[in-house]
């Protein structure tokens, strides 16, 4: 195994895989290497590891390659998980991250600190053609607060307080929300695998 597609355009998500990866002598590539009449991958599985699958397997026997996708998004318990697979579009298309907040925010007024837990999820597909996909997960603990905080990062993370930290995730750098995001636990995971692959 000496190249990997990994299944986004988003070139952060990309670098961060391309970080674990390199170590192990596997080259990396995105969908921004190819640009002809790649599948657009309709995500209507009802969970994450549902919609990461459709991603990476779709992929795969398209570019008959090994193919990495992810899917993600923040559950909140008070919302029995919402919004979960929906949590790019939970105020509707197209997607607007302040929109998502401020809805989240609305439906959370006046819930008390300690009903406020949420968690980021982070589920990996990676998809061999003629294998079976293999699947790793990872969460980010957390609570949500009252009030957007923070410029850096995206979607959920202005409103999103990190386990064990008194700011929200787009308060951190990059450096410190790569060391405890969802998508880093999840890749840590697939690390772990791939070790004993060697």
């Amino acid at each position: 195994m000496k190249e990997i597609i990994i299944a986004t355009k988003n070139k952060g998500k990309a670098a961060e895989f391309k970080q674990i990866l390199e170590p192990y002598g596997i080259t990396t590539q995105t969908l921004l290497d190819f640009p002809g009449d790649m599948p657009d991958v309709e995500e209507t599985g009802s969970t994450f590891t549902e919609n990461a699958r459709l991603k990476a397997e779709q992929i795969a026997d398209f570019l008959q390659k090994p193919v990495i996708a992810d899917d993600s998004g923040l559950a909140i318990d008070y919302l029995a998980g919402r919004p979960g697979v929906y949590s790019a579009r939970y105020a509707g298309e197209p997607t607007n991250d302040l929109l998502n907040n401020e809805k989240v925010l609305k439906k959370m007024a006046g819930v008390p600190r300690e009903e406020r837990t949420a968690r980021f999820i982070c589920v990996l597909a990676f998809a061999v053609p003629g294998k079976p996909t293999i699947f790793k997960e990872g969460m980010c603990e957390g609570w949500i607060t009252t009030t957007v905080k923070g410029a850096n990062g995206f979607g959920y993370d202005p409103i999103f307080v990190p386990e064990g930290n008194n700011v929200t995730m787009a308060e951190l750098n990059e450096a410190e929300k790569n060391t405890i995001s969802h998508r880093y636990h999840a890749l840590l995971a697939f690390q772990e695998w791939l070790n004993k692959q060697q």
